[in-house]
């Protein structure tokens, strides 16, 4: 017996669409905004930023100290606060780290137009945030967010050690140098760190860039925690500089903040530039009737 030979399976027509039209996946159209690239940065970089902060401060002293001073009265204030409520120094803390960056967008002014070869003015460093109002107010709103988690945190942590009361500005420095509470010190910084991380991931680029390209706040805290996960040694070590930085000016009574302040001001400026490289989109295409492609 003969067996009849097997045929393969037809294969199955292409989908309709409802009027008939064979189915075509959606592709979607081509970017049309610039990129930003995340540049891979070394541990010499953070060094090379203040050295870029130097000479713009140099450049233009008098915007410098201004925001020095400024800077100054918020270290008062923080110290303030420390000798009469002690337990809100991580959340007044927090707010310094968020009013700090707003302040020092002057100074990104300023070194954005050394580098653009415009003299810098103190009044246009003074209204700089003017067109980008939604853009900067939308992170405010995120970094208060943050900041207002931070001090819960922190509140708690006090309140979990120290459940006779909140301690007197005496008794958290007893607190913190007996070796019987060893495991709140631990806690406390751990907590801080936690968030100062967080605050820090999503400040450390991203008022510069809005700055820079107008750009809305979702994308510039995006790039910013990017740019943390791109480089995270760099950045941590960048970090560290910046604590020691003001660790160094608050040593001094805050008087330090006079040129520590406008130097790290000026330092994130070209760390922002240094880290993210925008890259412009391919030119777009299209399909002509003929089914070539044609250059757009």
């Amino acid at each position: 017996m003969s067996e009849t030979p097997s045929t393969s399976p037809s294969p199955a027509p292409p989908a309709a669409n409802g009027d008939g039209t064979a189915y075509q996946p959606y592709v979607p159209p081509p970017s049309t905004v610039p990129m930003a690239v995340m540049v891979p940065l070394g541990l010499m970089d953070p060094l090379r930023w203040l050295r870029q902060g130097w000479a713009d401060f140099m450049a233009a002293p008098g915007i410098g100290i201004f925001y020095g001073l400024c800077f100054w009265a918020m270290a008062a204030v923080l110290t303030l606060v420390f000798r009469n409520s002690p337990e809100y120094v991580m959340s007044i803390a927090s707010g310094c780290l968020l009013v700090g960056p707003f302040l020092a967008m002057g100074l990104y002014e300023v070194s954005r137009r050394r580098e653009l070869g415009i003299a810098p003015e103190l009044s246009a460093s003074l209204t700089c945030w003017d067109q980008h109002l939604r853009s900067m107010g939308m992170l405010v709103l995120v970094l208060i967010v943050l900041e207002l988690l931070w001090g819960r945190a922190s509140l708690v942590v006090f309140a979990v050690f120290f459940n006779t009361g909140m301690p007197s500005t005496a008794g958290v420095l007893q607190a913190i140098f007996n070796p019987e509470n060893l495991e709140f010190v631990l806690v406390y910084l751990a907590v801080g760190g936690v968030f100062a991380l967080l605050v820090y991931s999503t400040a450390v680029v991203s008022i510069p860039m809005i700055l820079d390209r107008d750009t809305d706040a979702i994308s510039a805290a995006i790039t910013s925690i990017r740019v943390m996960f791109a480089n995270p040694i760099t950045m941590l070590w960048w970090g560290f500089l910046i604590t020691l930085l003001i660790a160094v000016a608050l040593a001094t009574w805050g008087a330090g903040f006079v040129l520590i302040g406008p130097l790290l001001g000026h330092a994130t400026w070209h760390a922002y530039r240094g880290a993210v490289r925008w890259q412009e989109p391919p030119a777009a295409t299209a399909e002509g009737a003929d089914g070539k492609v044609d250059r757009i």
